[in-house]
């Protein structure tokens, strides 16, 4: 099979970093790079299998006229014209889980880190500071947890080890999840009043856009802390920017923000209790890895399938 990778970069790193590790996961498989626009649109005309973040705008589904799978590199698949695809009979699959393993230890290093105050430690250190302070446990605490999907699953398993109750939101409740109660969107306030923590790992879709808003701010204890690895617009900024001067919860930690990039002006910049990382709780060295690895399970499917039908593939979206 001919697998083309396109983009000069993924992710911020080289594309031909991926194209390597995917040549080692595929050494009976042509495997090549185009990495402009024209190279992309002449490689893929006889691609069996393209990876990447999507087309470019000199290239378009008709150019691929033997492509059975469009391997995305990211989670998501928003900017991508899947009706397009199904009409086209190709097959779309994304990285969804790749970013488990370490957007987790994130999460649980934010929520030791908001319990135990490190932040007011490294203040103090600053200023050669030797002074006691109260702290909080995560021991029988409550964290909800928003969104069960490979990341979300993957965090309420990482808490278990520290004798939490876990609360978890998703669309479908009756799925349940390694959490101790699973509720519904509509019943999700019911687990914001009970929460210590309130961890955000849902997509952005329009049931998610402003979901933690006032009313949800005015739901959660004012001791509680946010931990945001979802979406910026999940959370209704001003919102937060409110409780947080109003001391409606106790902290957050953001990787997302809505605007991002945040402006350098921004309040959020300004809270003692806020911390902001630049979306960068999905960094992992072995992030090529991991996609390879979900792209080379389905390119040997696609290769043992019998007739046209496509084969179940692992992390299909059309």
């Amino acid at each position: 099979m001919r697998v083309v990778v396109t983009r000069q970069k993924i992710h911020g790193h080289p594309a031909a970093e991926f194209v390597e590790i995917l040549r080692d996961r595929l050494p009976d498989h042509e495997v090549v790079l185009a990495d402009t626009p024209a190279a992309e649109r002449e490689a893929i005309r006889d691609a069996d299998v393209v990876a990447g973040e999507g087309f470019t705008a000199e290239s378009s589904l008709e150019d691929a006229e033997s492509l059975r799978l469009f391997s995305g590199v990211y989670a998501g698949t928003g900017h991508l014209d899947l009706d397009a695809f199904e009409a086209a009979g190709v097959a779309v699959t994304n990285a969804s889980g790749v970013h488990a393993p370490n957007i987790s230890e994130y999460v649980v290093g934010a929520l030791v880190s908001l319990a135990r105050d490190f932040r007011r430690a490294t203040r103090q250190q600053d200023r050669r500071e030797w002074r006691a302070y109260q702290t909080r446990e995560l021991y029988e605490s409550t964290v909800t947890v928003v969104g069960l999907g490979a990341i979300g699953t993957a965090v309420a398993e990482r808490l278990a080890p520290f004798g939490v109750e876990t609360l978890g939101v998703r669309h479908s409740p009756e799925k349940g999840g390694p959490v101790d109660e699973v509720f519904g969107y509509d019943d999700l306030h019911e687990a914001l009043a009970r929460s210590d923590s309130l961890v955000l790992a849902c997509p952005l879709t329009d049931t998610t856009g402003g979901l933690i808003d006032r009313e949800a701010f005015r739901t959660l204890p004012p001791h509680a802390t946010l931990v945001n690895i979802a979406r910026g617009p999940v959370v209704d900024t001003e919102a937060l920017v409110h409780a947080l001067r109003w001391n409606h919860i106790r902290g957050a930690f953001l990787d997302v923000t809505d605007p991002e990039p945040l402006p350098e002006d921004h309040p959020l910049w300004g809270f003692d209790d806020v911390h902001v990382t630049p979306h960068n709780a999905g960094h992992t060295p072995k992030y090529f890895q991991r996609v390879a690895d979900v792209l080379a399970e389905n390119v040997r499917r696609l290769e043992a399938a019998d007739g046209p039908e496509t084969p179940d593939l692992r992390n299909r979206v059309v």
